[in-house]
């Protein structure tokens, strides 16, 4: 039988009508990217975020071949935008995110694998890497660690606290010896909670511990890391000449170290909304930068005979660029010094050069030299506060720029007054708008009063207190920093004058329900698509911000949880939170699940009786819990089961193990949680949703392997806490 023509089966099929279709939005698609001209760049730096992100969501390690994804892709973007620039850039994005993505592998494939510190007491034996000051005693970071004579020298660092009445003094370089108390990692406070392993596996961390006897030091043993010994000297001479909560202040300004500030002063900070202030970034860089920027450039000036010789405004940016560096390598080049480092050096040399100095091209390139060098950066409220503030100042600074030219009028001295006061509160609501999202998924609080004390704090930081801890930084090789760290000591209490006051207001700060992970992506791109774009079609990233902001409430966290020693347990009922705690049980933990239910306290599981409205009821052996009214019960063991229990409850929890004495159930134990690792649990009126932590996160190289028992019946000792 004869085939119809090809023709004919297309017009029947209405394949013409399809393919009209496709090239009639393939043209649109184009005009709008037209007319978007310079602002597809800086995608590509979204673009690869999403490879990052996509390669920490998965739940195993991802095939060798993927490696080489991105550089075929990118070389065919680069092909094919030379005849259609648009498809180009679609293929780019591809190889961005490929390019992401790889960079992570990368990252995880290099680092070297967890430690196992032994889960006893024993002697520690190490280079001092860092030294942090604490409210009380010393925190050592060591390298080259050996856990006893003759046993191999460990590839991470370890951290360990001294005890607050140890006399020894060691500095960076030093050799030390201590008895401790050392323990990995802990894992995530529940399943889809910060893992802590994850970022203590990519920082090379192996683990922390604290001392149980003195420290044995002989100096000058190894080398420290680089400028430790530098941030060592510098934290001791101004706590020296400022002692206290401003002292502590005025180091994490100079050093970026903040363990030294007490816990109260932390919390207010963090409550008015100035906890960015401690951490050293953008507003610390650029007064550093441009008070350096300006300083040589005017000596140069005064200086007729090498004025008429070399072009000042070079080699001042010079010496701006190298005083960043050597202020974010002396802060511990954390990631917002990092971000901070590297627009300042593009919006430097954008100066030197004649062009635009502040860009979302310069930011783009920025977030991706940070992705580069860390891509974990990426999950961290750092990166992700920090990028999103400056992304929300530069959509700003660009949608205000015509109506600030507009008031500045004919430049009159109160126009210019004006327009400072409106820059900086416009500069806080911005900054403060775009890092609440993240804030509130990080942390589940939200400052309302930042606006207030930020207009009050930040020009007190920019006046006074940076350029007198630059100009004491300048005089301590000569001995001469007492006046300036005196002033700068004045500024430090000013602003913590100004945190406690609005820490004290009522409402200052709020806890609220997290937003979950998929709401936090949501926000962030909605974000990028309104401030990455020009034309009408941005605002349609306004629909998406507000999906993110409201998916706490249409996310549900856990029921009820266990920690990973079972020296905790939680259940939700009646609108709190009732724990059974044991002895030495994390307060960390409690703290987190009590955060993902946005509660402030939690409530001591009763001895026997009922609570929660009958959804708590106790007696000597157990506790029989009903978190949802009329769904499933589980039933809390504290010793022999209850013959009523067994089978009879969808879910049974116990601290201990249960040894196949209560069956027909679902259960979590301690054998459970040893194996792997905390559990969580969801209930519906159809059931019990158990997960655990191994099951959540997979088989990656930060998750510990699957413990093995010394014996059928032998469990391990439980973990040290």
């Amino acid at each position: 039988m004869r085939k119809p023509p090809l023709s004919s089966t297309i017009a029947r099929t209405g394949l013409p009508n399809a393919v009209t279709a496709l090239r009639a939005a393939a043209d649109q698609a184009g005009v709008l990217l037209a007319g978007e001209r310079g602002r597809l760049a800086p995608w590509l730096a979204v673009a690869m975020g999403a490879g990052v992100l996509g390669y920490f969501g998965l739940r195993a390690e991802p095939p060798a071949w993927t490696l080489g994804l991105a550089p075929a892709l990118i070389l065919l973007a680069v092909l094919v935008a030379r005849r259609a620039p648009h498809a180009g850039w679609c293929i780019g994005l591809a190889g961005a995110a490929a390019l992401g993505f790889g960079a992570a592998a990368w990252h995880a494939w290099a680092a070297p694998p967890p430690a196992s510190p032994p889960v006893r007491a024993v002697i520690a034996t190490g280079i001092v890497q860092d030294v942090d000051l604490l409210p009380q005693g010393r925190r050592l970071t060591l390298a080259a660690v050996r856990f006893g004579p003759g046993e191999p020298e460990q590839p991470r660092t370890f951290r360990i606290r001294l005890r607050a009445n140890d006399p020894a003094r060691p500095v960076p370089g030093d050799r030390i010896s201590v008895r401790a108390l050392v323990r990995a990692p802990m894992a995530p406070a529940f399943p889809g909670a910060w893992d802590f392993q994850r970022a203590a596996y990519f920082a090379g961390q192996g683990g922390a511990g604290f001392a149980i006897g003195p420290a044995e030091v002989t100096p000058a043993a190894g080398s420290g890391g680089a400028l430790s010994g530098l941030r060592t000297t510098l934290e001791a001479r101004v706590a020296a000449v400022v002692p206290g909560a401003s002292g502590a202040v005025a180091a994490a300004l100079l050093t970026g170290g903040q363990s030294a500030i007490p816990r109260d002063d932390l919390a207010a900070m963090r409550d008015s909304g100035l906890a960015h202030l401690l951490s050293v970034s953008g507003l610390h860089i650029a007064i550093v930068m441009g008070a350096s920027f300006w300083v040589v450039r005017l000596l140069i000036a005064c200086w007729r005979w090498l004025a008429l010789r070399v072009d000042g405004k070079a080699w001042a940016g010079i010496a701006a660029l190298a005083a960043g560096g050597f202020y974010m390598v002396l802060t511990g080049s954390q990631v917002p010094m990092q971000r901070s480092f590297a627009t300042a050096a593009l919006v430097t040399l954008a100066l030197l050069t004649g062009r635009q100095a502040i860009s979302m091209r310069s930011l783009a390139l920025a977030a991706a030299a940070v992705m580069l060098l860390a891509p974990e950066a990426v999950l961290g409220p750092s990166f992700q506060m920090s990028f999103a503030a400056v992304l929300a100042l530069i959509a700003g600074w660009e949608a205000l720029k015509a109506p600030m030219a507009r008031l500045r009028g004919d430049g009159a001295w109160w126009r210019r007054g004006l327009i400072f006061a409106a820059g900086l509160i416009m500069t806080s609501v911005l900054a403060g708008l775009a890092t609440a999202p993240f804030g509130l998924a990080h942390f589940g609080r939200l400052q309302w009063y930042g606006v207030a004390a930020n207009a009050v704090a930040v020009p007190l930081t920019s006046v006074l207190v940076m350029p007198a801890g630059m100009i004491a930084a300048l005089l301590m090789p000569l001995g001469l920093e007492g006046p300036a760290l005196v002033v700068m000591g004045w500024g430090c209490e000013a602003v913590l004058a100004v945190a406690r006051e609005v820490a004290s207001w009522p409402g200052a700060a709020q806890t609220a329900r997290p937003i979950p992970g998929w709401g936090l992506a949501a926000t962030g791109f909605g974000m990028a698509w309104l401030c990455l774009w020009r034309m009408r079609w941005r605002w349609l990233g306004v629909p998406l911000i507000v999906i993110g902001l409201a998916s706490p409430a249409l996310h549900r966290p856990p029921d009820l949880f266990v920690s990973g020693d079972a020296r905790l347990i939680g259940v939700i009922a009646g609108d709190a939170m009732w724990l059974q705690r044991q002895s030495g049980a994390s307060a960390l933990t409690r703290d987190i699940w009590l955060r993902a239910h946005a509660l402030a306290e939690g409530q001591p599981m009763p001895a026997r009786g009922e609570a929660a409205g009958g959804a708590v009821a106790c007696t000597a052996g157990a506790c029989f819990l009903r978190p949802l009214t009329g769904g499933p019960e589980a039933v809390l063991l504290r010793g022999d089961p209850p013959d009523e229990a067994c089978g009879r409850a969808a879910l049974v929890v116990s601290a201990e193990p249960l040894r196949r004495r209560c069956e027909g159930s679902q259960a979590i134990d301690r054998f459970s949680v040893w194996r792997d690792g905390p559990h969580a649990a969801w209930f519906t009126p159809d059931g019990v949703r158990v997960v655990s932590d191994r099951t959540w996160r997979g088989a990656r190289p930060w998750v510990p392997p699957v413990p093995l028992p010394r014996g059928r019946e032998e469990l391990p000792p439980a973990p040290v806490e």
